[in-house]
């Protein structure tokens, strides 16, 4: 059974977010994972690592100020899935509820389910960037919208392009991310939800064979500000007209920079209600 350590630290939200962004960006030696709370006055990041870490190390490379308490312990020795199921629920985002193996008789009467398992990851819906863009999509399928191509750029666990696929079985739904780790358990969780027509391949970025010359009624980019700045040319490139993409990762003092560069590339931006802390956004091609 692996042993996992948890570093744990509490402050200003917007000032976790922009820690977390920057190690997405560098990379932290032996994290599996990150968690970040907006528990009201203060926020508390979680970074798990499958080994002791350093933590002077963490903080110099995370960028974590000086002053800042960090604390550090292994979490219990038992199984990481069972311990963390204990307080981890269904999660609704509009039409979709997310689940684990535990929960399956909770999807309620008329919700499309979609089971993902909890782990040293995100990606379960236990976030307010997941719920916000399947928030953003249920109301896109309200309003009558039915895509037939769509892109899930970023994927991680796939569950944007699930819960695509659950909703319009009939749609092509291509699913990518840089991270070879991210695809074989996007293909996992394809395989569980019974959505194996989605195409899972690793990509970084726009930059695939798969996706030269193509163009999506749909892409879904739940990713992070600066990727989203710099892809947001070849999004709007790949949109057809009267297309849409919907946009999180994002924290509220990020928005405007994301918002400007999608405006920028030609696209119509519309604000959705923020979610603990974070953004979706969700611009459309005219």
């Amino acid at each position: 059974m692996t042993q996992f350590w948890r570093l744990t630290t509490q402050a200003d939200f917007a000032l976790l977010g922009n820690v977390v962004e920057h190690l997405d960006a560098v990379g932290l030696e032996a994290m599996s994972s990150w968690s970040l709370f907006d528990e009201g006055d203060i926020a508390r990041l979680d970074l798990i690592f499958t080994e002791d870490p350093d933590i002077e190390v963490v903080r110099a490379t995370a960028g974590f100020p000086a002053e800042m308490e960090l604390s550090c312990a292994p979490m219990p020795e038992e199984d990481w899935v069972r311990l963390s199921l204990k307080g981890l629920k269904p999660v609704e985002g509009g039409r979709f509820t997310l689940f684990g193996a535990h929960d399956r008789d909770a999807v309620a009467d008329g919700q499309i389910g979609i089971e993902i398992e909890a782990g040293p990851a995100f990606g379960t819906g236990h976030h307010g960037t997941t719920r916000g863009c399947l928030i953003a999509f249920s109301q896109m399928l309200d309003a009558g919208a039915v895509p037939t191509s769509i892109l899930d750029l970023g994927c991680g666990t796939a569950v944007l392009a699930i819960a695509a696929a659950k909703a319009l079985p009939d749609a092509e739904i291509l699913a990518s991310d840089v991270d070879p780790e991210a695809v074989e358990e996007s293909l996992e969780n394809c395989r569980k939800n019974e959505t194996p027509g989605i195409d899972c391949f690793v990509a970084e970025g726009l930059d695939h064979a798969k996706l030269a010359g193509r163009q999506f009624e749909l892409v879904l980019a739940n990713i992070l500000a600066g990727p989203l700045v710099e892809l947001a040319p070849g999004i709007a490139d790949i949109l057809t007209p009267g297309g849409k993409v919907i946009l999180s990762g994002l924290l509220t003092e990020q928005e405007a920079m994301v918002r400007t560069a999608y405006e920028a590339a030609g696209l119509s931006v519309h604000r959705q209600p923020p979610l603990e802390g974070w953004e979706t956004l969700v611009a459309s091609k005219t």
